[in-house]
């Protein structure tokens, strides 16, 4: 029994290795056209394959890029100057409203482009593109003169309209799909990313939300809710609570602030989910630290309905302001340290939660069942208040 679990083990262990090697290597092209090097890209379900001539500084290459319709259009580029879109000397393709295929060059200069045909700062030669299986291949043989063996490569797919293409989705993998590529190696380049000022805004930006939005918050919330069960905690739990609150707000609106002049510098860049639902952050977010303010007080007639309407409010803060930190990591793509460590975070409040939510119950049955005696105890010591030894006092919870 022993030997047939080692078995098994090793047999899905080997399946496991195997989908994770290489899926470029195995592959055979239609034209029975030979590549020495290839590489699997991590977004898009896109491949690579090319051979490069290093003392004529010419790259034959064939992009593949899997799992499109013919209502697509697919591109692959190399940036000479920078990593990213801007500057990006594109290879593009797609299939007409006809069935013929379309191939050709597209300098990219902004953030707006609609990959209007154009020539390139270097020579392509023998540009073709085809399509079968949902995939489609761009072939060509690009003549790298002024450039090193390292590139910055980008590649991209769309939707089409009228046979023309349509900016891609500003999300997910479309904004993640760009890297280095070395093309004697074939592995990833090692040069010096350059952090400029945008890219500051964007970290502090990035830290200062999930610093509030993401931590501060829902620990606020969880004062809110747990601390109170503690007697000796009444009323400090509510100044530590409405701290915790009113500093993550704070933090909050900073970060808010930093997305909105990223915004207004990077034309033709939207993130609309990730947008909206910060704008619905900082709105409740301000009636929540105001209702700190202008709360009525514990003895007034609507107190039970401001309760609900704050409670509600409290949670929602909670439950969008995680959604969009993990958003904002989709867009960032920041080290996956950093999601790991955000998550950690989450786990251990998580775990408290629910260790605090067990104790809250125990002590609400507790105190329950203690009013209920001091309930019956007064109500033996009220009938002695007949014979003149004692009043009846009224309960309060």
């Amino acid at each position: 029994r022993m030997l047939r679990l080692v078995l098994i083990f090793s047999v899905l262990l080997s399946l496991h290795v195997f989908s994770y090697a290489q899926l470029c290597a195995t592959h055979n092209f239609a034209s029975n056209q030979v590549f020495g090097s290839c590489n699997d890209l991590p977004y898009l379900n896109s491949f690579l394959h090319w051979d490069y001539d290093q003392s004529d500084k010419t790259v034959k290459i064939a992009y593949r890029h899997r799992g499109v319709t013919s209502s697509n259009w697919v591109a692959w580029a190399i940036n000479p100057n920078s990593r990213g879109m801007v500057g990006a000397q594109a290879l593009v393709a797609f299939q007409k409203s006809d069935g013929t295929m379309r191939a050709y060059t597209a300098p990219i200069d902004s953030y707006q482009t609609q990959l209007q045909e154009g020539d390139l700062s270097f020579a392509v030669s023998d540009l073709s593109a085809t399509y079968s299986g949902n995939e489609m291949v761009i072939f060509a043989t690009l003549k790298l003169d002024n450039l090193s063996s390292i590139v910055n490569q980008v590649w991209q797919d769309g939707l089409l309209s009228s046979d023309s293409p349509v900016s891609h989705s500003t999300s997910g993998p479309n904004v993640q799909s760009v890297g280095t590529l070395d093309l004697i190696s074939g592995e990833p380049g090692t040069r010096t990313v350059v952090i400029n000022s945008k890219t500051k805004r964007r970290n502090i930006h990035g830290v200062l939300n999930a610093i509030s939005w993401g931590i501060m918050i829902p620990f606020g919330t969880m004062i809110a809710r747990y601390l109170k069960v503690f007697p000796t905690a009444d009323p400090a739990w509510f100044y530590l609570h409405s701290t915790c609150q009113t500093s993550g707000y704070v933090i909050g609106v900073a970060g808010w602030a930093t997305g909105l002049q990223l915004g207004s510098k990077s034309h033709g860049i939207q993130f609309t989910s990730h947008r909206i639902i910060g704008i619905i952050l900082f709105s409740i977010a301000t009636l929540q630290v105001l209702a700190l303010l202008l709360r009525p007080k514990k003895n007034h007639k609507y107190r039970l309905y401001w309760n609900i309407y704050h409670h509600v409010l409290g949670y929602s803060i909670t439950v969008l302001g995680i959604i969009n930190i993990f958003k904002g990591f989709n867009i960032l793509n920041p080290d996956e340290k950093w999601k790991t460590t955000y998550i950690g975070i989450l786990v251990g409040l998580a775990f408290v939660a629910a260790f605090m939510e067990v104790y809250t119950w125990y002590v609400v049955v507790k105190r329950k069942k203690s009013s209920n005696q001091h309930k019956m105890q007064n109500e033996i010591n009220g009938t002695a208040g007949y014979h003149g030894y004692g009043a009846r006092a009224q309960d309060r919870v």
